[in-house]
């Protein structure tokens, strides 16, 4: 192993004592470096006349040109290979290499690890019914958002688990679907909740079981027209105003015919919503930020759970519903370049 190399400063100072006819073991001696090292530095001055360091050559790649195409190919087919199994695979072609410089040569091809993104499976009818949507809705100004309230149910987990995976990718390839997993939902013990929200703030957040007879969650088509019935139009004075649009997305609850016969009486404008489109409804965003706060609040039980979550929905500030309702653009669009498939969500 070769020893640190001496700086320019000492080189000059040896080069300085010689001239003053020092000798070899005295300049070593004064300097604090070995004798070898001083002769060196004045035959190097003698034949080169340079003191400059000269350049060390770099450390030889572990890994031909083949073997990082092979690492290249072990991540472009199944791309939730990890560097675990890339390195199991290459020490059994006799490749011996470190995680550290998988990730290296992973790294140098623009492959990053990244978190998969949950999207829905869309069906063609339900991806034709999401790309005439966000066509018809693309171009409609802020007012026309300002007046619908988004109305939807949520599961709230009492402990949660973000369940996520690492998978490489290149970037701007996020949505590919060999690049996403699934949500699956889960929790040790849970509350189902009904709430509502529009531009200005989020309105009530309803507990299921606190409407139902049988203290369930279960929410069949009267127990929804209940909490619509008592719900819809106070929160909908205080958010909007007279005029306004109720969103709902078509769960069969919602699309039941006694709750169509039930808006139909109250004369409420319901917005026609597209199946399968959960990275439309600004609510789930905002059941996401509610399901964020919650973090770090360790509720104890269901009706802590209950307190906690009433806390944050409220604590979700008009700034962040009102960038929400910004970002529905983006969104319409997102689902036009992607030709009626899921977006980000």
């Amino acid at each position: 192993m070769r020893s640190k190399e001496l700086s320019l400063s000492v080189k000059q100072a040896i080069i300085r004592l010689k001239k003053q006819n020092k000798p070899i073991r005295e300049i070593a001696r004064t300097l604090g470096v070995a004798k070898t090292t001083v002769w060196n530095i004045l035959k190097k001055k003698k034949c080169t006349g340079e003191l400059s360091n000269t350049k060390r050559p770099r450390r030889p790649r572990t890994t031909t040109v083949v073997d990082d195409r092979r690492i290249l190919s072990l991540v472009k087919k199944p791309p939730f290979t990890t560097v675990g199994q890339i390195k199991n695979t290459l020490q059994e072609v006799g490749v011996c290499v470190s995680k550290s410089t998988i990730k290296r040569r992973l790294h140098q091809s623009e492959y990053r690890g990244f978190t998969t993104r949950c999207k829905p499976l869309v069906s063609l009818k339900n991806r034709q019914a999401r790309l005439k949507f966000a066509k018809q809705h693309l171009t409609k100004p802020s007012q026309f958002w300002n007046k619908i309230l988004w109305t939807d149910e949520t599961k709230i987990n009492l402990y949660q688990s973000d369940g996520k995976r690492r998978v490489w990718r290149r970037k701007g390839t996020a949505h590919d679907p060999k690049h996403t997993t699934s949500s699956v939902k889960h929790g040790g013990g849970s509350v189902m909740a009904w709430a509502c929200m529009a531009a200005n703030g989020t309105g009530s957040l309803v507990f299921i079981d606190d409407v139902t007879a049988d203290k369930s969650s279960r929410m069949n088509s009267e127990v929804f027209q209940a909490i619509l019935s008592a719900h819809i139009q106070p929160n909908a004075a205080e958010l909007i105003g007279r005029r306004f649009t109720v969103q709902m997305d078509n769960d069969p609850k919602h699309t039941a015919k006694a709750t169509k016969e039930l808006l139909k009486g109250q004369k409420w404008n319901v917005m026609q919503w597209p199946s399968q489109s959960p990275d439309l409804n600004l609510i789930e965003h905002a059941f996401h930020l509610l399901k964020t706060k919650l973090k770090g609040k360790c509720p104890k039980n269901k009706q802590e759970l209950k307190t906690v979550a009433v806390e944050a929905w409220q604590s979700i500030t008009r700034d962040e519903t009102q960038r929400l309702l910004m970002s529905m653009r983006s969104r319409l669009q997102a689902v036009i370049d992607s030709k009626g498939f899921a977006t980000k969500y």
